[in-house]
């Protein structure tokens, strides 16, 4: 049973349950506040509403938490990618009211920057035109996209794919209600022992400043460098006859001049400080936990992004950090060669499903039948194959690959073909690349605005290559978010899911419970390898660790 619901300009809400079109199926009715009218009803098996970011955190302050929802503008966005091959197309509940009218469509609200505390004045959703509430737009917009559903390419995939969607986005309010277990205290002793102590914070710490001299004095010029700017860097070089384009480590990494150490080692320091330094801990870190805000689908292959904090870039030496309360664990999981076993079941190919189907090493498995043994040679050709790398080894071997699996090298060939020929390609469930008059390729120095044999062509082509098969995988994370968010709630468990991140996902837990979550992740995935992909034999494990510091788990 799905109902509709939308709040009012007094803090109320209308609601009615619908049907399988997405129409009225019952008289509408009125609840004080949003809250009461999904907590009295725990038979509604979805809820459908606006935009879970704006709702599903209110609720969750007031005690209510839902199984499952359909947030219409996240399905606004993937529907109109599909049909149109537009992206970044406005979203909001106003714009596809329009859209669905044949009116103006007005533009999304500007993108809220990160926040950390809360503000006076939140931005409300794009308004409607005057006359039209939400709760009726809500209405028209739903019975809208279930007609336009069925009328995708694969409509019960599509289906899965609003529903995998929308789930993520659950998924992500609740993580970030959570938050990730951080030790400020152990994060700002790590700081002092590599950056030494913090003179202030409009100055650089001891360490940074004792690189920084060492820097100035090998050039011997007299000059003050500073290597926290290129510029410097570059001119500093050029005065000494060294001529760099960049200042890049790997091609620092060519020079013999006595500079060279400490920059590397002022570089490296230096990302420490700005990305995760002590201004982060003091911007970030609150009652032991880091809340940062993710944004399900932030990229266009549809892997997550989050607004603010570096949630998705912690470096390992700062995971020593993350730890689990007293009497509590980690669970970190990461899907093993991910990729390659979404290919083996996108591209139906019968000898890539068998050997992804084996062992926990498709590599190995891999090697075994083709490479000689060689497990490195074996990832090298097949990461050429999802990333189109075109030289080296990768080529080498990939005529060997193209042998053996023909079907699998044929799907992305043929993905690439269409990239560069200008043409839309969708993930198994129907996300859809951007089209080419937005590709961005700004490793082509042409500039080409055309397509066919251009450079561009080819780096959309690469483009459109691996994002058949990385949005495919992204897609399938969406249901083994939502099988373990669902398994873990359903089996009672204080388990919390606290992170995700692409083929990584991390439970919070008490120690009893650990094993029990392990075994959840390795069913959800099973179970949404069989949801997205059919029966196919295909497998899909996890590597588990169970520690009480993310740091220990690698």
């Amino acid at each position: 049973m799905r109902w509709a619901v939308a709040e009012t300009g007094d803090g109320g809400a209308r609601l009615c349950p619908l049907d399988e079109r997405g129409r009225a199926a019952g008289p509408t009715v009125e609840e004080v506040s949003l809250a009461e009218a999904v907590r009295a009803r725990p038979e509604v098996e979805r809820w459908v509403w606006r935009s879970t970011a704006g709702i599903y955190k209110r609720l969750l302050d007031a005690g209510v938490r839902v199984d499952r929802c359909y947030d219409v503008e996240a399905a606004e966005s993937l529907l109109i990618g599909h049909e149109q091959g537009q992206s970044g197309q406005a979203r909001s509940l106003a714009a596809a009211w329009a859209r669905l009218r044949g009116l103006p469509v007005p533009l999304d609200a500007p993108a809220r920057a990160a926040d950390t505390e809360p503000t006076l004045f939140e931005s409300g959703p794009v308004p409607l035109p005057n006359g039209i509430d939400e709760f009726t737009a809500l209405l028209e917009v739903y019975a809208g996209q279930v007609a336009r559903t069925a009328a995708a390419e694969y409509p019960a995939r599509m289906r899965m794919l609003l529903a995998g969607e929308s789930a993520g986005l659950l998924v992500a309010t609740e993580m970030s209600r959570a938050g990730i277990p951080w030790r400020a205290d152990l994060h700002r002793e790590l700081l002092d022992s590599m950056l030494g102590e913090r003179i202030s914070s409009e100055s650089e710490p001891r360490r940074l400043a004792e690189l920084a001299d060492e820097v100035s004095r090998a050039f011997g010029t007299g000059i003050r460098v500073r290597p926290d700017l290129p510029q410097d860097i570059i001119r500093a070089f050029a005065r000494a006859g060294i001529l760099l384009s960049s200042t890049r480590k790997w091609e620092l990494q060519e020079i013999d001049h006595p500079a060279v150490a400490p920059l590397l080692a002022y570089k490296s320091l230096y990302r420490l400080y700005t990305a995760h330094g002590w201004s982060w801990i003091d911007q970030w870190v609150r009652d032991g936990r880091f809340r940062p805000e993710y944004l399900p689908g932030g990229t266009v292959t549809g892997r997550w992004t989050t607004n603010g904090g570096g949630a998705l870039q912690i470096p390992k030496i700062v995971r020593r950090a993350i730890r689990a309360d007293p009497g509590w664990r980690l669970v970190v999981a990461d899907a093993d060669q991910m990729e390659p076993r979404v290919l083996a079941a996108i591209s139906r190919d019968p000898g890539l499903m068998e050997v992804a189907g084996r062992g926990e090493d498709l590599y190995a498995d891999l090697a075994a039948r083709a490479f000689g043994g060689d497990r490195a040679q074996a990832k090298i050709a097949m990461l050429g194959a999802i990333y189109g790398q075109t030289s080296g080894d990768a080529l080498t071997h990939m005529a060997e690959l193209r042998r053996r699996y023909p079907a699998a090298v044929a799907f992305v060939d043929d993905a690439a073909t269409a990239g560069e020929q200008g043409r839309l390609v969708r993930t198994w469930f129907g996300r859809t690349c951007p089209p080419a008059a937005d590709f961005d390729q700004t490793d082509d120095p042409g500039g080409s605005p055309g397509f066919g044999s251009t450079p561009r062509a080819r780096a959309r082509g690469r483009f459109t290559r691996n994002f058949v098969v990385q949005g495919s995988a992204a897609d399938w994370t969406l249901l083994v978010l939502a099988g373990l968010r669902q398994a873990l709630h359903t089996a009672g468990l204080r388990a919390e899911l606290v992170f995700f991140q692409h083929d990584e996902v991390i439970v919070h837990c008490p120690e009893e419970e650990a094993e029990t979550v392990a075994a959840a992740i390795a069913t959800a995935a099973d179970t949404a390898g069989r949801l997205a992909f059919g029966p196919t034999p295909v497998r899909f494990p996890f590597t588990t660790a169970i520690v009480e510091c993310y740091a220990d788990a690698k």
